[in-house]
């Protein structure tokens, strides 16, 4: 790596070299990022800060260090006179996540209004944490969502249109035959959820599906 370096200025100090110098941020960036490979976030940005006194222009970063998990660097960047200066920062990586903009309560679903899209240290986004806003949006909050809190999958879930104890129609379809009975769920469900229903007719507990508000069917 030293020969190599040594060997880069001996021919840049042939050249004019001054109309090559690129932005240190875009330099320290670029590095970054292949650091991380494949397990960089399509929607990930850096924030870059130097230590004060850093020249903010390099024709290139002959050597580049960086710990991952505090986004703190260290790299040896070639200026546009030969000089090779030593350049320490910090190189933040930062993810959209969508957080409430109050405390919500369970049993509300969520809005568009009740979200908004902030800019969070990928370091604090764990593997559980929803990052898409689109798959909040309709659904029903299960625990309490803190204000400005990166939200779980745990926490949210499909809306349920049957509740335990709800009056429900069993519909049973077999082929082109359809019968009707009045039941009780013993269970929540959501659209498309399986749940027990006791028939009130024939004070059996069968498994239905839940297809709508106060509907469940039962095929055979």
């Amino acid at each position: 790596m030293i020969r190599a370096t040594i060997a880069f200025l001996i021919a840049l100090a042939a050249f004019p070299v001054s109309g090559f110098a690129e932005a240190l941020d875009i330099l320290i960036e670029e590095k970054a990022r292949e650091m991380f490979g494949v397990t960089m976030p399509d929607a990930g940005e850096f924030s870059i800060t130097f230590q004060n006194g850093i020249e903010r222009e390099a024709v290139m970063l002959s050597d580049f260090w960086m710990d991952q998990s505090t986004g703190q660097f260290v790299a040896n960047a070639v200026l546009a006179q030969g000089e090779v200066r030593r350049v320490v920062g910090l190189a933040t990586l930062n993810v959209p996540v969508p957080v409430p903009v109050r405390r919500i309560l369970p049993d509300s679903i969520l809005t568009e209004a009740d979200l908004q899209v902030v800019q969070l240290p990928y370091g604090r986004v764990g593997a559980f944490v929803v990052t898409d806003a689109d798959e909040l949006v309709g659904k029903q909050v299960r625990r309490v969502l803190s204000q400005g809190r990166p939200v779980m999958a745990q926490a949210v879930m499909r809306p349920l249109i049957i509740d335990r104890g709800d009056l429900v129609d069993i519909i049973l379809r077999d082929g082109p035959l359809e019968l009707t009975a009045p039941g009780r769920a013993l269970t929540d469900a959501y659209q498309g959820q399986e749940l027990k229903i006791v028939n009130l007719v024939s004070n059996t507990t069968v498994i239905a599906t839940a297809t709508a508000d106060g509907i469940v069917e039962v095929r055979n």
